[in-house]
């Protein structure tokens, strides 16, 4: 493939399968693809680099072995730069990675480094006065179950029969959102709604449940990111998203799966990645 490509490295070691010896063998791959990893930043003992960094020292790829959590700090932090960010699947649900590589793992996509020539593409996000989503937003009461998420990874039982009975609780009878100024769906609104940017716009869904039992359901879905398991309504595809919580009170808010502080009226609209990502699905 030419001449190597100086490559720095972003892990996270709590994210998915991040261990030392995936990570060694991941700079092995990277070495007989063409991409030489010069310096390997663990993630979040250590900061992600930034743009006069790397530009200082000639990076030619930014490569992130990590979830989306952590994708969103490094991806972000290096926006306005003139290199090309690779984003290999790391965590739990790898949306980002999924959306440029397709449902593979990070071995694989290397694999195929080895053979292609990546394109670089600035895919569509999601912009708002938080900052931008790479891989999409939560709103609503439904914004708790990440708590619930949280308990679970620290493996703390206790903590987590505690936060799930305060989630359904709030699920059930927490200030619901509404997709305001166009025709979006219930007009009572929505125990959670997914704003996930597309190449033509924002697509649009609001989950909602009738039982407690259902909100139980509902929660796991939420837990895992895996919201097309819970029964929902498709509100479409906007350029831009307005999310209000008629009763005027602060509304629950994930971006990329971390807790932002929401306001009552949130504005979300599409916007281009403002650095270029190397994209491998359907690429020969």
């Amino acid at each position: 493939m030419g001449q190597a490509k100086k490559t720095w490295l972003v892990c996270n070691p709590h994210s998915g399968s991040n261990d030392d010896d995936a990570v060694a063998q991941l700079e092995i791959a990277l070495q007989a693809a063409g991409y030489h990893v010069e310096r390997t930043i663990r993630f979040p003992e250590q900061r992600p680099p930034t743009v006069p960094c790397l530009e200082s020292e000639r990076v030619d790829v930014l490569a992130v072995f990590a979830g989306d959590g952590t994708l969103h700090t490094a991806v972000t932090t290096v926006f306005g730069w003139q290199g090309a960010v690779l984003v290999l699947p790391g965590g739990t649900m790898n949306f980002l990675a999924k959306r440029l590589h397709g449902d593979v793992p990070a071995a694989k996509i290397v694999e195929k480094l080895a053979s292609i020539e990546p394109r670089r593409v600035r895919p569509g996000i999601v912009h708002s006065r938080h900052g931008p989503g790479l891989t999409g937003v939560l709103a609503g009461p439904g914004a708790i179950w990440n708590e619930v998420r949280e308990a679970l990874r620290a493996s703390s039982i206790r903590e987590m029969v505690a936060t799930t009975k305060e989630a359904i609780a709030r699920s059930a009878g927490g200030p619901k959102v509404v997709c305001s100024g166009v025709d979006c769906g219930r007009e009572d609104g929505y125990a959670a709604i997914t704003v996930t940017p597309r190449e033509s716009g924002l697509e649009v869904k609001g989950y909602y449940a009738e039982t407690l039992g259902d909100y139980a359901g509902q929660g796991i879905a939420l837990i895992n990111r895996n919201f097309r398991s819970g029964p929902h309504d498709d509100l479409g595809m906007h350029q831009q998203v307005h999310l209000v919580c008629p009763e005027g009170e602060e509304m629950g808010l994930l971006i990329d799966g971390e807790p932002f502080d929401g306001g009552a009226e949130e504005l979300f609209r599409l916007a281009a990645c403002e650095v270029d990502l190397l994209e491998t699905a359907d690429a020969r």
